[in-house]
This record gives C-alpha cells, sequence and structure tokens, in this order.
C-alpha cells in the first residue's frame, strides 16, 4: 500500500515538471504575442483599475489636507453622501430626465439603425448605396460641440432657417422650450448616429444564406415578407444585445451634448445626473467630490444591475444574451 502511494507521488511530480517544462516552452515559443498584449494590459492596469482606488471617496468626508486615506468616514455608516445626493432637492428632476432622454434614445436609436441597414440591404444601385451609406456615417466624426453649434445656427429663432421659420409661423422657439428639448437631443442623435449605428446590423444581414432569400422568393414572398420571416429573425439577436447594453448606460447619458445644449430656459428639462454631477465637482465654487464619486457609483451600480436583469429577461423569452 505504501509503495503504491509513493508511486503516485512519483508519478504526479513527473506530470507536474513536464506540465511546467512545457509551459515554460510555450511561453519562450510565444513571447511576442505576449510582449504585444502587455502595453494595452499597463493602459488597462493604469486607466480602469488604478482609479478604482478613488471609489473610497464616496464613502469619505474628503479633507484635501488629510487626503483620501487620512480622511475621516462620511456619517450614516459611510453612506452620508450617498443620502445627501437623494436627499437633495433636485433629484427627482434629475433622475426623471435621465431617464426619459435614456428611454427615448434607445426606443428611436435602434430601431431607426435597423429600419435604415434594411434599406441599404435591398439597394440594388452600388453607387447609390456607397454614397447613402457615406452620407449617413459623415455626422458621426463630427465633434460634439461643433455638432451642437451646427444645432444651434439652425434652430436659432433669428438666424436659423429653421428655427426663424418655426418661431415667425407657430411662434415656436425650439431652443429656449424645455419640452422640446429632448425631441431635438434624440432627433439630433439620430441624425449623428443612425448610419454609425446601422453597420452592425448591416453585417448580420451580410450573414444571410441567400439561399433562403431564394427560396422564399420561390415560395411567392414579397419583400416585406422576406424581411419580416428572415432578415429580422436574423438580427433580432444583435438587437438584444445592444439593448441589454443600452440598458447598462440608462442613468449615464453623456454629459457633452446635454450641457452644451443647455441654457437657463430649457435646464428644468435638460439638468441630468451627469451634468448635476460635473456641476457638483468641476464648476463648482466649492467643489464636492465625494458626493460626485457617489452620484457616479450610484449610475455605475444601477446599470449593473438594469444589465443583470434585462439579460435575463431576454435569455428567457429570446434564448440569446450577453452570458
Amino acid at each position: 500500500m505504501l509503495k503504491k502511494k509513493r508511486k503516485e507521488e512519483g508519478t504526479g511530480k513527473k506530470v507536474s515538471a513536464v506540465s511546467a517544462g512545457g509551459l515554460k516552452k510555450y511561453f519562450q515559443a510565444h513571447w511576442q504575442l505576449y510582449l504585444m498584449m502587455l502595453p494595452p494590459l499597463i493602459v488597462l492596469l493604469i486607466f480602469a483599475y488604478g482609479p478604482m482606488y478613488g471609489l473610497i471617496l464616496a464613502f469619505k468626508d474628503y479633507k484635501v489636507s488629510l487626503g483620501i486615506g487620512g480622511s475621516p468616514w462620511a456619517s450614516d455608516f459611510g453612506f452620508g453622501n450617498f443620502i445627501r445626493f437623494f436627499d437633495n432637492y433636485n433629484f427627482w428632476e434629475c433622475l426623471k430626465n435621465t431617464l426619459v432622454l435614456s428611454v427615448y434614445t434607445m426606443l428611436v436609436e435602434i430601431p431607426t439603425a435597423i429600419v435604415l441597414a434594411l434599406s441599404l440591404n435591398y439597394v440594388k444601385n452600388k453607387v447609390f448605396k456607397k454614397a447613402a451609406q457615406m452620407i449617413t456615417y459623415c455626422p458621426y466624426f463630427i465633434s460634439t460641440i461643433v455638432f451642437v453649434g451646427i444645432i444651434n445656427m439652425l434652430m436659432d429663432n433669428r438666424i436659423g432657417v429653421i428655427g426663424r421659420f418655426l418661431y415667425n409661423n407657430f411662434g415656436i422657439n425650439i431652443l429656449g422650450s424645455p419640452e422640446l428639448f429632448p425631441s431635438l437631443y434624440v432627433w439630433s442623435g439620430v441624425w449623428q448616429t443612425v448610419g454609425y449605428g446601422s453597420i452592425i446590423y448591416v453585417a448580420a444581414l451580410a450573414s444571410v444564406d441567400m439561399q433562403i432569400h431564394e427560396a422564399a422568393i420561390i415560395d411567392g414572398a414579397t419583400l416585406l415578407q422576406r424581411i419580416r420571416y428572415v432578415d429580422i429573425p436574423a438580427i433580432l439577436p444583435t438587437a438584444v444585445i445592444m439593448m441589454i447594453l443600452n440598458m447598462g448606460r440608462i442613468l449615464n447619458t453623456g454629459y457633452e451634448k446635454i450641457l452644451a445644449m443647455q441654457n437657463q430656459m430649457n435646464l428644468s428639462t435638460s439638468e441630468v445626473i451627469s451634468t448635476y454631477s460635473y456641476k457638483v465637482s468641476l464648476v463648482s465654487t466649492f467643489p464636492d467630490f465625494p458626493l460626485a464619486t457617489a452620484i457616479g457609483m450610484f449610475q455605475s451600480v444601477i446599470g449593473l444591475i438594469l444589465i443583470l436583469i434585462v439579460n435575463k429577461i431576454a435569455k428567457k423569452i429570446s434564448g440569446n444574451g450577453l452570458m
């Protein structure tokens, strides 16, 4: 019995030595690949994982002279900054505006990108198709500030072509109407991103086997029937994944464009959580970094929870999900 045990131990050591030797040879043979991985890994560690130390600010009563580690913990067992944010007089307004803009954007951008992709998929004239793709893609590469400047020039009620027409004929001041801000924000975003957003759906449609379309044509299917029964099922998994990812960003509405489009007249519908966080941390006379950190952490946690919930629902309904 003892001899058998020693024999097994000896075999195990031999296997371990062989495995270690094989692993060493593998690294020696492929060291170039790991060297190529090193720069992005370092960037990830510095800019993605390194700043996570700063999340402690959300639970601290931060004092610059004491530093993050030396500052005392916030009141209410460290959750004082979160409670201050929830008790703020405009918390519910910021939350409502954020949800309205995010859900409105998601309900508009995904269907318009799918419609554009389906339209481009059935264009037979290659020159027209390339031109349409180029025209719809170009706005995505315009700087956000330049893009907002174009919107302001078009919608200004004094010099803008569209804005002056609407103001003189209907008395509508687009840039100064709070109720019109969500639509202006969302549909201008569609103009900017619909072409770029359709790329992934065009790629999904390109993978559809043409024999399926040929069989559908032989069976007498119309163009709309082919779209409904062949194309849409093919891009549905992609659309589900995009919806799940967008749900994760539902409280992280990009603040750059909103901040550039804000003015005193539309502030009641344009103030979102991201712009409020920016103002209390960087623009305020007395920057409140712990509060801004708590707000950012709140957004991230809610986004993670929503991703997990929507992913589970999507997997149960359609069988498609992130994991």
